[in-house]
């Protein structure tokens, strides 16, 4: 039986697909997925894809080169289909334009703090990510190696290679039927998961040694600022795989990079062990994302809003006691 998503795309002329701004291993994943099923199914579809700038590690799944930057002309699609983006001015810059003048606007979505903001919008809370939320809503008879290893990056990406606490049953049963289409894991978990640039490195390097802990050890955060952006000739995709370290550091409960924005903004991202509910930290500020991994962005100067969110994380850290 076809899904709701299924039944929308055999409608459609026209497909817009995209996700929220500075994409990561899961929206890529999901988006890419979703691109590389309906041209090998639906060949009479015309369909394009809107993402900002990926990190070339992304680049492992089949087909990036299609990936276009939304222009200013509006033009209407049959269907356009948001992936990942828990609301809607987190959208690939300039995407709103078409979302908004599509036919049918769809929202797919794994994020507990997800505003349904489209026409139809389908948000599974439990999913380990967007793309096991995608794979579901495809015929899995019809998925081609290019789409599966898409999606699997994409899982891999917001799982943690299957170790975050959203990887479910149901999560090792799709990683295992993608291996079964072909992908090779062993790769994709070294080359987009684990391996780093040396830029990447020297980054995560100096943001550790910058860190500093409070509540006893319990919470640990850092700044990549922009003067380090311009010393390691770095931009934010080499940000990949820090606050999961700091989060990693024994004793921590929560860990939060903060990282310094050419537009004068600063962007949070928050990550917990057990305990502290990290997307109620980040709404705070009107950020949001999973109970265990969330984030926000915040105008200006980022040390008034450390604070506030220092405050409420260690609100939380005493009711733990």
């Amino acid at each position: 039986m076809k899904s709701f998503l299924e039944n929308q795309i055999v409608k459609s002329r026209t497909v817009a697909i995209t996700g929220h701004t500075r994409p990561d291993g899961d929206c890529v994943g999901s988006c890419m997925g979703l691109y590389n099923y309906i041209v090998d199914n639906y060949p009479d579809i015309s369909v394009d894809i809107y993402l900002e700038t990926i990190a070339d590690s992304y680049k492992l799944v089949k087909n990036t080169e299609a990936i276009r930057q939304p222009g200013t002309e509006p033009k209407v699609y049959d269907l356009f289909i948001c992936l990942d983006t828990s609301q809607k001015d987190r959208m690939t810059k300039g995407a709103e334009l078409y979302f908004d003048a599509a036919k049918v606007t769809v929202n797919i979505d794994h994020h507990v703090s997800n505003t349904k903001f489209a026409g139809m919008n389908h948000v599974v809370v439990e999913a380990s990510s967007a793309s096991e939320v995608v794979y579901d809503l495809l015929n899995e008879t019809k998925i081609s190696l290019s789409a599966a290893e898409a999606l699997y990056m994409g899982i891999i990406c917001d799982s943690g290679v299957f170790k975050f606490s959203s990887t479910s049953e149901h999560t090792m049963q799709i990683a295992g039927r993608l291996m079964g289409i072909g992908v090779d894991s062993n790769r994709f978990i070294d080359e987009v998961f684990y391996e780093r640039t040396y830029i990447q490195a020297r980054l995560l390097g100096q943001a550790l040694l910058n860190s500093v802990r409070v509540f006893e050890g319990r919470c640990i955060y850092t700044v990549v600022d922009r003067e380090m952006f311009e010393r390691f000739s770095a931009d934010h995709n080499d940000l990949e795989g820090i606050v999961e370290q700091l989060r990693l550091t024994k004793g921590v409960e929560t860990a939060i990079l903060i990282s310094e924005t050419a537009e004068g903004t600063s962007k949070f991202s928050f990550r917990s062990k057990k305990y502290v509910d990290v997307n109620q930290v980040a709404a705070v500020f009107g950020g949001g994302g999973h109970v265990r991994a969330a984030g926000c962005t915040v105008q200006g100067d980022w040390k008034r809003p450390l604070k506030t969110f220092l405050e409420a994380i260690e609100g939380q850290l005493e009711a733990d006691v």
